[in-house]
This record gives structure tokens, sequence and C-alpha cells, in this order.
């Protein structure tokens, strides 16, 4: 034991000193050798919980749904990531930060493949750390995206559909419409902010949900002579894990969008961020408790997500009493927001359009009313919001359309009834527990 203290603090010593590590021609002159190395070491540290995330919403998506059906979102969830990171790499990133634009902001690209060029590994977005790590980072968040639309189509999406799906929307749609923002397009000299993605990623994520639920249909069973039957998920202990997991990941998708480790600004907007989402739960609770006379664990786990969702674009430039004001508007939202879409007969077995499309269009407008920096006006954060809608839903509903089409979208009725984990896989996800049907 002793050996291994021994090993640990050298370990401590020598990190700062990792910085002399870094060749000088990586580092600007604002920014030393030192800051270069740890700047670097905690984007990294947070491209790792939000790639995290993945399995947060994997165990969300599996414990609010089926176990006939949890093999298929399993086995959804681990395509994503690597999906969504291989087209963010092939020309997702120089779509997303293309460097020059045409079409007045609109649209640029910067070519294929992944290259530092000019840059000599160092990003050339912020001096603060490397081409490389700006690319993990935000690869993350474009798979981020996609995995939101796996759990509003769960249940009755056909698989090879859906991953078709994933390879254009991570390519195209999400790198087009971040771009206007986060790569200095049209929305950007607009001065619309989105400090982490409540719609750059969240709400875009949601709208292209929508789409996916619009053209997919109900879930057979869920609405039937105008009664709306709750189809139970199989699994509150593993949702409720995924969920906590998921909230240890936005510390790394808020914290990280610091895009340095400021610690000041760092340890700022993960208190905002964890008061957002400890409101939420409570708001969720005591609005599912009056709303349904019961209080719910799915919407309490909704309201936590709802308020890190809520929070995601303004936890930088809100005041702690703003965090907690969004945050329980949020957790308000996520309960609120289910049994709307409900009444709607839209099918959403994980509450998705509430946490994600609702309170990443309420936190992107908070921005607008909340934020202490007098640069963020409402009316631009409106204007992004419609922007950012119209675009994810319009380019959504197109690829869903042509795929329904084509190959068709969803599965038969025979293999939604025995579970997606047999018509599509062939395999059980709890052996023993089903009965396995081969004809």
């Amino acid at each position: 034991m002793k050996r291994w203290t021994g090993w640990f603090s050298s370990a401590l010593f020598l990190l700062p000193m990792l910085g002399m590590l870094v060749p000088v021609a990586l580092a600007d002159d604002g920014v030393s050798n030192e800051m270069f190395a740890v700047n670097n070491v905690w984007m990294m540290v947070s491209a790792a919980l939000v790639f995290f995330m993945n399995l947060g919403f994997a165990m969300v998506e599996s414990g609010l749904t089926r176990s006939k059906n949890t093999a298929n979102i399993l086995f959804k969830n681990t395509l994503v990531p690597a999906i969504g990171v291989l087209t963010y790499a092939l020309m997702g990133f120089n779509l997303m930060y293309p460097g020059t634009f045409s079409l007045g902001g609109f649209f640029g690209f910067a070519g294929f493949g992944l290259n530092a060029g000019e840059t000599g590994g160092t990003s050339a977005y912020n001096v603060g750390y490397t081409y490389w790590t700006d690319f993990l980072f935000q690869a993350m968040f474009c798979a981020t995206a996609a995995t939101i639309v796996s759990g509003a189509v769960a249940e009755r999406v056909k698989l090879s559909s859906f991953l078709i799906f994933t390879a254009v929307f991570t390519a195209l749609v999400y790198p087009v419409i971040g771009s206007w923002k986060w790569g200095k397009g049209w929305l950007d000299a607009l001065g619309f902010y989105d400090f982490a993605g409540s719609t750059l990623v969240h709400s875009v994520g949601g709208w292209g949900a929508l789409a996916g639920i619009l053209l997919l249909g109900p879930r057979i069973g869920k609405y039937v002579n105008g009664q709306i039957r709750p189809i139970m998920g199989h699994s509150m202990p593993l949702a409720t894990l995924g969920v906590f997991i998921l909230w240890l990941g936005w510390f790394g998708f808020n914290g990280g969008s610091v895009l340095s480790a400021d610690p000041a600004l760092v340890s700022y907007v993960l208190v905002t961020t964890t008061l957002a989402a400890v409101t939420g739960i409570v708001t969720s609770m005591m609005t599912s408790w009056i709303v349904q006379k019961k209080p719910d664990l799915s919407m309490v786990l909704n309201g936590c997500l709802g308020g890190l969702v809520g929070i995601t674009a303004g936890c930088d430039s809100v005041s702690i009493t703003s965090s907690i004001i969004i945050g329980g508007v949020a957790g308000i939202l996520a309960v609120l927001g289910v049994l709307v879409f409900d009444k709607l007969k839209l099918d959403d077995p994980v509450g998705a359009l509430s946490v994600h499309l609702v309170n990443g269009v309420w936190g992107t407008l908070a921005v607008g009313i909340f934020s202490m920096n007098p640069a963020h006006t409402f009316m631009a954060q409106l204007t992004g919001v419609v922007a950012c809608g119209v675009a994810a839903f319009i380019g959504s509903f197109i690829i869903f359309l042509v795929l329904k089409l084509t190959l068709g979208i969803r599965v038969s009725e025979h293999e939604e009834m025995r579970g997606l984990d047999v018509g599509e896989h062939g395999m059980e996800a709890y052996a023993g527990f089903q009965t396995f049907v081969t004809q």
C-alpha cells in the first residue's frame, strides 16, 4: 500500500510539470505551456464524461421501455456513437467549423477528413487546446444529438433505417446547424447565444425525434378507442442509474464547454448546472404529485434531465437565483410536456420531446430573459430557436420520409408484438425470462 501511495504522491508532484512537455510551438503568447497542458487534460476528461453519457442514455431508454426490446435499444446506443464519431471525422467537423463561409454565413466546408493544417496541432478557435482535443470533444456532442432520437422512436423503428438516419443526421443536419453559431456563422453574428447546446444539441435532437415520431406513428396498443394506455418500462432501477450517469456526464458537457480549465468559470458552471438539476427534481415531483395524485418516479427522472437541458444554454451567464428558476420551470415542463404530447397522440416512450425539445427551447429563451450579459437579447434567442428548429425538423423529416418510401421505417406488426430483440436480432436481453419465438 505504501508503494502505491508513493507513486500517487509522485504523480501529483509531477503533474504541474507536464506543461513543460508541450512544444512551445503549440502554445500561444497568451497561454502558458502549463495552462496549455491543463486545458487539454480538462477538455479530454470532459470529452470522456460526455462519452460516458451514451451509457446513461442506453440505460434510461432500456429501463423506460419493455424488456422485449432491450437488446435492440442497447444495440442502437452502441452504434450511434460509433456512426456519429466516424461521420463527424469524415466531414461533420469540417462542416461545423469550416473557417470560412459562403451563402451569407449559412454554409461552409473545410474538406473531408481530419487535418491540423497550418495550425500545427492547435485549435483554430481557441489557442488553449489542440486541434485533436477540439475534435474529440465536439464529436461527443454530435453523437449525443443523434442518441436523443433513439429513445423517442424506440420499440417500433426498423434498425437498418434508424442507422442510416443516424449517419445522415450526424454528417449533415447537426453540423450545418451547429456551424451557424459555434462555427461563427450567421446566428453568431446575430448575437444568438447557446453556451453548451440547449438548442444546438438538445432541441436539434428533439426536432429530429419529433419528425420520426410523426412518420412512425404510435406503438401498438398505446392509444385505443380514444384512450391513452400507459406502457410501463421494465426497469426503474436501470432508468434511475442512467439518469445519475447522465447527470455526472453533464459536468463534462457544460463544464467542458468553458473550453479551458479556468477554475472560476468551470466551478461556477458546475454549480448552476447542479442547482438547475436538483430544482428540476423538486418541481417535477410537486407537479406530478398534484396532477397525477401520486409522485411518479419516471417524471422526477425526466425533471432532473429537463433541468439539466434547460440550464445548458446559459449556465455560464445567469445568476445563481436564475439557475434555480430555470431548473424549476424545466421540471414543471418535463411533466406537463409528457401529458400534452400524450394528448396529441405523439408516442414518446422515454419523454425525449418534453426533456430535450421543450426544455431545449425553454433554456435557450431563458438566456434572453435571465442572462447577466446585456448582449444576450430575447429576439436573438428566439430567432435562433426558430431557425434551428425549422432546419432540424425539415432535414430530419426528409431523411425519415425518404427512408419510409424506400426501405420502410417501421417493423412489422408481428415483430413489434413479439419484440425487436427477437425480430431484429434473434436474441434476448434477459435469457430465460422471455419466451423465445422462432417462427
